[in-house]
């Protein structure tokens, strides 16, 4: 599905990603964590083109296609959805208007019903426990952190993705929450899409199910495992596991 051999970039001048390689398969959950500064955030964006984030070497396949210098929108047709870390409010844009919008410039080839998109779009807010409100309130204005979060779940189910990047879907959810979030987050993997959760929360991988742990230092995977890899990190830290790559 996505492989990503010896990628670097870097922001602003300043090398944040050093040789990342991935290889994430149909249907896999892969779980990235590591400590703040690690280049976490910096994958994610530089995965989907976003033009601050320069990529200086390596390649990004998708589903078989070269897509490392491709256009961000032209990324998100090919199959690649980013849930952000930090969503922004676009004032006076109805969710239900900017995810009818979104999904038209994805499959433009498909002719859309709008009262039944709108109906699936309440379903799926209903699935989220979220107020039929939202459906026509502005994206993400006045939205704790939580409604952000699922806000940016809702568009996943809505623009059903081949590959869903997830940075830090976790953050400002209760446990509730959390667990309602994780319990669709597993639900879409089962239905042959792959998911890249980046995450330093050692509690989402509890109720996440995660084919592969990877951990991130110094700009690029230092080790992979399963969850007694995680199970590690909870008992012992990153420094520990960097410690132990090294020998």
């Amino acid at each position: 599905m996505l492989k990503i051999k010896n990628l670097h970039a870097e922001v602003g001048g300043k090398k944040i990603l050093n040789g990342m390689d991935l290889n994430v398969k149909r249907g896999e959950i892969h779980v990235i964590m590591g400590p703040n500064g690690s280049g976490k955030s910096t994958f994610a964006y530089a995965l989907l083109g976003h033009p601050k984030y320069k990529i200086t070497k390596g390649k990004i396949s998708l589903k078989n296609r070269d897509i490392t210098k491709m256009a961000t929108e032209k990324r998100a047709c090919a199959g690649l959805f980013l849930g952000f870390q930090h969503p922004h409010a676009i004032p006076g844009v109805s969710i239900a208007s900017f995810l009818m919008q979104a999904y038209k410039s994805q499959n433009p080839k498909e002719r859309l019903n709008p009262p039944e998109f709108c109906g699936d779009l309440h379903d799926k807010l209903a699935e989220l426990k979220l107020d039929e409100k939202f459906f026509e309130r502005s994206l993400n204005e006045g939205f704790s952190g939580g409604e952000k979060k699922k806000m940016e779940v809702l568009q996943m189910l809505v623009l059903n993705p081949d590959i869903a990047i997830l940075d830090e879907i976790d953050s400002g959810l209760d446990v509730d929450a959390l667990k309602l979030v994780i319990k669709k987050i597993n639900k879409f993997a089962k239905n042959n899409k792959s998911v890249i959760l980046i995450t330093h929360n050692i509690r989402v991988l509890k109720h996440i199910k995660a084919n592969r742990i990877h951990i991130m230092m110094h700009g690029k995977i230092i080790k992979s495992g399963d969850n007694r890899l995680a199970k590690t990190l909870e008992n012992k830290g990153f420094d520990f596991i960097e410690h132990l790559n090294e020998k």
